[in-house]
């Protein structure tokens, strides 16, 4: 039954990230979630933690993939999440004796990403692909475009990282 549950899970978020644009396509898969390093709540249940993760990451990267050329298509299938901190109990943190968890954001506890992608021409031809395995090493120590209240901020911005340098010639804007 988990099986099944976790199968409608994948299809209804691979549902959700096709979205089309006037400029570009994105596809986004996330294969086998429940294996994923850390992708752990703090106050509400591990699913739809993980749903709303993915949904905020989703529609990041679509806004990222509106500058790629009309008519190109970005397909991604991502493999790995790491948030960057860790889930600590809050009485563990000093937080006294509550019934819920916080997410302790240290320098060692660093974002991660695996994933592998496809970028298509609007005729299907593969343009690039590869497969990429982020880290921000340095996520506490550099600039980051996001207020601090920000949602994933330190995720977003590792991603943004990765755009620019990733398809800085295929940008319409550059």
């Amino acid at each position: 039954m988990k099986s099944i549950a976790i199968a409608i899970f994948s299809v209804s978020l691979l549902f959700f990230s096709a979205a089309s644009f006037a400029q570009a396509e994105v596809e986004i898969t996330w294969q086998d979630p429940e294996k994923f390093r850390d992708v752990r709540p703090t106050n509400e249940s591990r699913t739809k933690f993980r749903e709303r993760t993915f949904k905020q990451l989703n529609e990041y990267i679509v806004e990222l993939a509106e500058d790629l050329q009309e008519g190109q298509k970005l397909v991604m299938n991502v493999t790995n999440l790491d948030l960057a901190g860790e889930v600590l109990p809050a009485s563990f943190a000093g937080l006294g004796h509550s019934s819920s968890d916080v997410r302790v954001i240290k320098t060692i506890h660093i974002p991660r990403i695996s994933f592998d992608y496809q970028l298509l021409s609007s005729d299907g031809e593969v343009l690039q692909e590869k497969e990429v395995k982020l880290k921000d090493m340095s996520f506490l120590n550099r600039q980051n475009r996001f207020f601090s209240n920000e949602a994933l901020r330190y995720e977003k911005n590792m991603l943004a990282g990765w755009f620019k340098d990733e398809f800085p010639k295929l940008t319409a804007n550059n």
